[in-house]
């Protein structure tokens, strides 16, 4: 008996029928994205104890930062650092009582999103201007 009620059960909407709303995707991005400032931060601890033993120590930093696999981290650090700044400060507006209805919580996930890559764009390409580059 227990088994035939189990099986004329509804079955919850599968991830593949399943849409994400945006505020979902946003709230899960902005602790993945804390998550992973907080171990960049071990990063940056490790750049500033590796200038603070020496050349040899720095140069080691170094050789790892600037290869392909350490730029590809710190550009994701950068993405993390913008996508979690912009994200608080939608959240700062919430806070406020601002920006609750749905449409407009939608909108303000998507200009996170956008706002997030394009500012991200600009700070990979003033550096690398900055670094003659460009």
């Amino acid at each position: 008996m227990a088994e035939q009620k189990a099986a004329s059960r509804p079955l919850s909407p599968h991830l593949q029928i399943y849409r994400w709303p945006i505020t979902m995707g946003t709230s899960i991005l902005h602790r993945v994205t804390g998550f992973g400032l907080a171990l960049g931060a071990l990063l940056l601890t490790w750049w500033l104890v590796a200038a603070a033993l020496g050349p040899d120590a720095y140069a080691t930093f170094q050789a790892l930062a600037y290869g392909w696999f350490g730029r590809l981290v710190l550009f994701g650090f950068t993405l993390a650092l913008v996508f979690h700044a912009l994200n608080g400060v939608r959240h700062l507006f919430w806070d406020l009582g601002y920006g609750f209805q749905m449409h407009t919580a939608n909108r303000s996930g998507i200009a996170v999103y956008a706002v997030t890559i394009v500012l991200t764009w600009i700070i990979w390409a003033g550096a690398y201007f900055a670094m003659g580059k460009l």
